[in-house]
């Protein structure tokens, strides 16, 4: 190897060690904090904990209604990425498989729902729960979410079922398959990495959307993790160490997908054309 090879190389082992900490600093500082207390911290912010409260966890957990929140959000996000996966798969099949009139413009108009930020949509979503009695409710924010999502969902999942050979499709019909057979037998399981990809993605953000949160749900027994994160702060105190706490229990199921998951979520992200 030559000196010139070997210099990249150290340049490249630094530069990923500077992001490696920019990344995982403020992991590790929020984990150091969930283990303090409150007084603690604001004697010394960035020490290691000198005693371990683990209870504060629990009483996180119990006290604080974390268990509650924790119970809304998967319930919410579980019911949504299901519908969102099941809803965008066969949108994005028959863009991608089928010719129809005026398809090309309701692909434009659902994609380029994506440009729109979300701030602006707001007040339009709470007059319309509000109207239909959905305001305040799980299965309005659900609602909600799959709208937010399914653009994405629907061009991730388009993309990918556009690369499947139509061999395929012609052998599944010449076997006798119906088109929903074709869809559920055929399509779907060609398609799981994309599918993985697209369930994860949309998981771990609606896991931690906050904005649609905040404003369509008031009631405290619906409100979802990010939402009683909020509960410690104040307008003059805050206990940051209980919301580092909070912030732990809702940054570990996070992490655990994407250590158990990461590498299907690369197959699908860099998945080319099926054989």
């Amino acid at each position: 190897m030559s000196v010139a090879q070997r210099l990249k190389q150290v340049a490249f082992l630094i530069l990923l060690s500077f992001y490696t900490a920019f990344v995982a600093g403020p992991l590790f500082w929020v984990t150091t904090m969930s283990l303090r207390t409150t007084t603690e911290i604001a004697h010394n912010p960035y020490a290691l904990p000198e005693t371990f409260h683990f209870e504060k966890f629990y009483k996180a957990w119990v006290n604080s209604n974390y268990n509650v929140y924790f119970t809304n959000s998967v319930i919410i996000v579980l019911s949504a990425v299901v519908i969102l996966t099941l809803i965008g798969g066969m949108a994005g099949h028959c863009f991608a498989r089928y010719r129809f009139r005026f398809r090309r413009f309701l692909y434009f108009m659902i994609f380029s729902t994506i440009i729109f930020p979300p701030q602006i949509t707001i007040i339009a979503l709470f007059q319309i729960l509000v109207e239909y009695g959905l305001y305040n409710s799980r299965i309005g924010l659900i609602l909600v979410y799959v709208a937010f999502q399914l653009p994405v969902t629907v061009y991730l999942l388009e993309s990918f079922f556009a690369r499947i050979p139509s061999d395929l499709y012609d052998a599944a019909r010449m076997d006798g398959y119906s088109e929903w057979s074709i869809f559920f037998k055929v399509s779907l399981p060609v398609a799981l990495p994309a599918l993985s990809t697209t369930v994860i993605l949309n998981t771990i953000l609606l896991w931690n959307e906050f904005l649609y949160a905040v404003v369509l749900i008031v009631d405290e027994a619906k409100r979802t993790l990010p939402l009683g994160i909020q509960q410690f702060m104040g307008d003059h105190l805050e206990d940051v160490g209980m919301i580092a706490s909070g912030l732990m229990i809702a940054i570990v199921p996070v992490v655990i997908i994407y250590v158990f998951f990461s590498e299907k979520l690369i197959q699908g992200m860099t998945a080319g054309a099926v054989k």
